[in-house]
C-alpha cells in the first residue's frame, strides 16, 4: 500500500500537467481567445493558461525555452521561423484568422480618418513595427497614404497592440492604429473608429504552430483543434476576424 501510494504521488502531477496547455497569444486577440478558451475548457475539460503578449517578445522567449506549448502569432513569419529552426511539430502550423486594422480616436466628436489625413492630431499611437505585426501594417497605411514624414516625429510606440489601445483610451494620443478585435465589440466605440481599407496594407494572416514542448500534450492538440470548430470561428466572427479557407 505504501508502494502504491508512492507511486500515485509520482503519476498526480503527470496527469496534473497533462490536463492543462500553455499558450502564447498575441495581444490583439486577447478578448476572442479568452472566450475561445473559456468555451474550450467547458467542452474539453482541459485547462488553457493565457500568456499576452507582442508576437515579437514571444518569438524570442521560445527561442530562449520559456514553457509555451502553443503560439498564436500575429503573424505568419515568426511561427514560420520558428518552424525552420525546428521547435515546433511538423506540419502543425495553420492560419486561424484574418487580421483586420482600425483607426481609433479618442475625441468622440471627431472623424479619424480626417484627423489622420489633415495632420490635425498631437500624438499617433501604434505598436512597434519590430515587434508586433499590427504596427508593421500601421506604417504600411502611413506610407501607402503619403504621410510618413508627417506621422513620424508624432508616433507614440507602444510594446504590443494592447498598450496602444490604452494610449488612445487614456487620450495620451488623439489617434492610434488598432486592431479591429479591440473595437468591434465595445458599442461605445462604434462612431470612433475608422476600419482601414485592406488595400492598405498586407494581408494580416495570423498563425498558430504546436511548439514541440506540447508535442505529447494531449491538451495542446486538443486546443490546436477547437481553434478550427465553429464555436471557435463564430467567436473569432463576433470581434471582426476575417477568416481564411478552412478546407
Amino acid at each position: 500500500m505504501k508502494y502504491l501510494f508512492s507511486l500515485l504521488l509520482l503519476i498526480l502531477p503527470l496527469v496534473s500537467a497533462a490536463a492543462e496547455v500553455s499558450v502564447a497569444v498575441a495581444s490583439n486577440f486577447t478578448a476572442p481567445m479568452r472566450e475561445i478558451a473559456a468555451a474550450f475548457e467547458q467542452q474539453s475539460g482541459y485547462r488553457a493558461i493565457l500568456a499576452f503578449g507582442s508576437s515579437g517578445k514571444f518569438y524570442a522567449q521560445i527561442h530562449n525555452g520559456a514553457p509555451f506549448q502553443l503560439f498564436l502569432s500575429a503573424d505568419q513569419s515568426k511561427p514560420a521561423a520558428l518552424e525552420q529552426d525546428g521547435l515546433t511539430v511538423s506540419g502543425s502550423r495553420f492560419t486561424y484568422a484574418l487580421g483586420t486594422l482600425a483607426l481609433l480616436t479618442a475625441n468622440e466628436d471627431a472623424n479619424p480618418e480626417a484627423l489622420l489625413r489633415n495632420g490635425d492630431y498631437r500624438k499617433l499611437a501604434l505598436a512597434n513595427p519590430r515587434l508586433a505585426p499590427y504596427g508593421a501594417a500601421a506604417m504600411e497605411v502611413l506610407a501607402g497614404l503619403g504621410l510618413t514624414d508627417t506621422a513620424t516625429p508624432r508616433l507614440v510606440l507602444g510594446e504590443n497592440i494592447a498598450q496602444t489601445y490604452q494610449f488612445v483610451i487614456s487620450g495620451n494620443a488623439q489617434l492610434g492604429f488598432v486592431a479591429r478585435s479591440q473595437v468591434a465589440a465595445n458599442d461605445n466605440l462604434a462612431d470612433r473608429y475608422w476600419l482601414v481599407p485592406n488595400e492598405l496594407y498586407q494581408p494580416i494572416r495570423q498563425d498558430a504552430v504546436l511548439l514541440k514542448s506540447g508535442a505529447d500534450n494531449p491538451a495542446a492538440q486538443a486546443l490546436m483543434n477547437f481553434l478550427r470548430s465553429d464555436a471557435a470561428v463564430a467567436i473569432m466572427q463576433h470581434y471582426g476576424y476575417g477568416l481564411p479557407d478552412r478546407n
